[in-house]
């Protein structure tokens, strides 16, 4: 079982605020969270909504070092998005994001690509 990559201990603010969001998701979130929890997608554990360094991981599989980011119309352009893939990549994780109007009407190819990204597949 691979363990959770060391890292430097999280601000309580971060801490609080990643509680807050496991029990406030959106709706694209909660539909997420019913395909990946439980080992029932993969074999691969799935944690959500986890505090990474100075971030909030929507979902994030250790194992397989992917995080997956559900997002809405605000992140279109958003140049903190691209800053901490980049961050997240320099600690050897890779991100994707899928929009909630994808995870909310066309699950079955988000499922498809997550599936093969965590198969190593679309590297």
């Amino acid at each position: 079982m691979t363990q959770e990559p060391h890292h430097r201990p999280i601000a309580k603010p971060i801490r609080n605020f990643a509680k807050h969001m496991r029990h406030t998701p959106t709706d694209a979130e909660a539909a997420m969270w019913q395909l990946l929890r439980h080992r029932q997608l993969t074999r691969f554990k799935f944690r959500r909504q986890v505090p990474f360094q100075n971030y909030i991981l929507d979902f994030v599989c250790f194992e397989r070092r992917l995080v997956i980011e559900v997002d809405g119309g605000q992140h279109s352009t958003c140049i903190n998005d691209e800053r901490r893939d980049a961050a997240l990549a320099a600690q050897g994780f890779r991100t994707v994001r899928y929009w909630n109007n994808d995870v909310l009407q066309n699950s079955s190819s988000v499922l498809e690509d997550i599936i093969a990204k965590l198969a190593g597949k679309n590297e």
